[in-house]
């Protein structure tokens, strides 16, 4: 068997080679489809095979490379055509033999030879007449035993191959792009490299394509390519992402184009230099031309795009801007093109949802071309960096609930305010009354934040539709309930958000919802800046919430004038504490955390005192995904 490079690079060297390109070439170079003078030339012929299957002689050209001879073995790869083709349409549109003797003229490919047939298993294999026809599009799932079992074994016999598995590839083009997966993913012990041009509908879903994912793991390379205008983008896309979520190795190359022959043409010369020799997996990702758009891009906005490696290409246009940069917490510098498109690249960037905002000429705005949230005080543009694990809080076929938008007006505040209710799949149908969690926001953000950074109706819906959490209702504060911020917090900004809390919110959700109202029925949490609210209103009404949940904060270490109260009250009242509260819990994003110290202290001072929590981690700074996580977790410990 070939055996993949698995070199442990040095930190030096890899960025190097990343600066570099790793020595790949992601595009086809002009002229790569033109024939050259004064190199060796390959050969195409017409073979004709009996085929047990159809029951009749079939047709299939074979290119054989140049300097061919009998005396020595070929790998073998079976390149399909789309489903208004047949075994003419690669050498008619293709130019495979141009392809193929230009790199290897250039010392860039394995000589092999290439078998095209006809995947349109019938008597009348004809592209004729209707070729969406019932058993015209039948024919092309009965070619895998016609490949199988007639074709396959007439090349090995007529022609000097190797006959393992390492020695044979497959690839094809829209149908038989399509084929190409369900055969090449479907016979693993035939086929060692596979590679699916723009596959078309007739793939598998990915869970019938792999049930056992492992298996897949074996294969030298496989390769999923797309045009990034090509309506059938989702197709492969949705087989990358499931390869992606079991780990199994695979290129997913998007380029730019259409469903057509110039994408076709490039995808041969991309994958063909991959074959039959070895290949080095850590450089997989970094082969994609283009990302594809971002969930959080404006409808139909083709930027920014995440690229397989996590980077992103951010793209605008601003002709009399001076000067541009992208702020993502690292600012970089973008480059104008002569049509006035300001263009960069990102270095990776981690999973989840960043803030970020365009600098014009040192003006921070919002990128135009994506959504924006409210969070760093200001509106500023998000994207969302999609990552393995993800899928808690994805969109799925389950029940859903609702997020509904409540205006009520606060004695505590003599102000009107707003906050966001979840609503869990069956409210309005149901008669019964519903425990309620509290959720508070961080800094610089408000009641939106919970709802839109942090997908708390998805992640719900998910879980009670698991039988993970209770159906609850999740009423979503605006914390801010005095000037400054954090840099203005003080214990008379905490008695105001508590009298906020309990003089406002909770009479009008416990009149306005169905929920229950003993303290058993009742939860707080919420991240940074609500982390200290929920410390302390919390804390100090354990009779009205036995369930505590503080996200990336703590008890300022450096700030005894408005910690120490804290302790104090917390020392007296310990056992209160520990008898009322079924669940308080604590969470952090890894040492990153900016609250990370602050927390690490207070929690010392509750061993000291006795008061009992519980600790989780989950590394990812001060930063949504942590908190998302938060929440999917402390959800499932609620109310049982």
């Amino acid at each position: 068997m070939i055996k993949k490079i698995t070199l442990l690079l040095s930190l030096a060297f890899l960025s190097s080679s990343i600066m570099i390109g790793q020595d790949i070439v992601k595009y086809a170079p002009k002229g790569f489809d033109q024939p050259k003078n004064n190199i060796q030339k390959g050969k195409i012929d017409s073979i004709t095979y009996p085929s047990q299957t159809v029951g009749t002689e079939r047709k299939a050209l074979i290119y054989t490379p140049p300097g061919y001879t009998k005396s020595k073995r070929y790998p073998v790869l079976y390149l399909l055509h789309g489903i208004g083709g047949d075994e003419k349409e690669w050498y008619k549109n293709g130019a495979p033999a141009v392809i193929l003797d230009n790199l290897c003229a250039e010392g860039k490919l394995e000589p092999m030879i290439v078998v095209m047939p006809n995947g349109r298993a019938m008597i009348n294999d004809r592209a004729e007449g209707n070729i969406f026809a019932e058993d015209k599009v039948a024919a092309f799932a009965t070619f895998e035993k016609d490949l199988l079992n007639d074709l396959i074994p007439y090349v090995e016999k007529k022609f000097k191959v190797y006959k393992e598995k390492e020695h044979r590839a497959i690839a094809g083009l829209s149908m038989g792009g399509g084929q190409t997966l369900n055969f090449g993913l479907g016979n693993l012990d035939t086929f060692s490299w596979v590679g699916a041009f723009s596959s078309a509908p007739n793939t598998k879903i990915p869970e019938e394509l792999l049930p056992n994912p492992e298996k897949a793991k074996e294969l030298e390379v496989l390769w999923i390519s797309c045009g990034d205008a090509d309506g059938l983008m989702p197709f492969s896309k949705r087989t990358s992402d499931y390869l992606s979520k079991h780990d199994v190795p695979h290129i997913f190359y998007v380029e730019p184009g259409g469903h057509d022959f110039e994408v076709w043409k490039n995808d041969l010369y991309m994958f063909s230099q991959l074959l039959f020799k070895p290949v080095n997996e850590s450089l997989f990702n970094k082969y994609s031309v283009l990302g594809l758009p971002a969930n959080t891009n404006i409808r139909n906005k083709p930027y920014p795009q995440i690229l397989p490696d996590k980077r992103v290409i951010f793209k605008t246009k601003a002709t009399d801007a001076k000067h541009l940069q992208m702020d993502l917490g690292k600012k970089y510098d973008m480059v104008k093109d002569d049509e006035g498109f300001w263009t960069v690249t990102t270095d990776s960037i981690t999973e989840g949802f960043h803030y970020y905002s365009l600098l014009i000429d040192g003006v921070a705005v919002a990128d135009p071309a994506s959504e924006s949230f409210y969070g760093m005080g200001r509106m500023a543009s998000g994207i969302e960096i999609p990552f393995k694990g993800d899928d808690y809080y994805s969109l799925k076929h389950v029940p859903h609930g609702d997020i509904r938008i409540n205006q009520y007006y606060s004695e505590a505040s003599r102000s009107w305010r707003e906050m966001y209710v979840y609503t869990p799949p069956g409210y309005d149908r149901s008669t019964g009354n519903y425990p309620v969690l509290y959720l508070l926001h961080g800094g610089g953000e408000d009641q939106r934040g919970w709802a839109n950074q942090g997908k708390t109706n998805l992640i719900l819906d998910n879980l009670i539709a698991g039988n993970q959490a209770k159906p609850m209702i999740i009423v979503m504060l605006d914390g801010n309930v005095s000037s400054g911020g954090l840099s203005g917090f003080n214990e008379n900004s905490l008695k105001a958000f508590e009298s906020e809390l309990k003089q406002a919110a909770l009479p009008f959700v416990e009149n306005k919802y169905r929920v229950k109202t003993d303290a058993e029925s009742r939860a707080l949490a919420g991240l940074s800046m609500g982390g200290l609210q929920t410390l302390y209103a919390g804390i100090q009404n354990t009779d009205m919430f036995s369930y505590l949940g503080v996200f990336s904060s703590g008890w300022f270490a450096n700030n005894d004038e408005l910690s120490g109260p804290q302790y104090a009250f917390m020392k007296e009242h310990t056992e209160k504490i520990n008898d009322n509260l079924d669940r308080f819990f604590i969470s952090m994003g890894g040492e990153e955390d900016i609250a990370y110290q602050n927390c690490k202290v207070m929690m010392e001072k509750f061993d000291e005192m006795g008061i009992e929590y519980e600790y989780s981690e989950y590394p990812g700074g001060h930063a949504w995904p942590v908190w998302r996580h938060d929440l999917f977790k402390f959800a499932q410990l609620l109310f049982k």
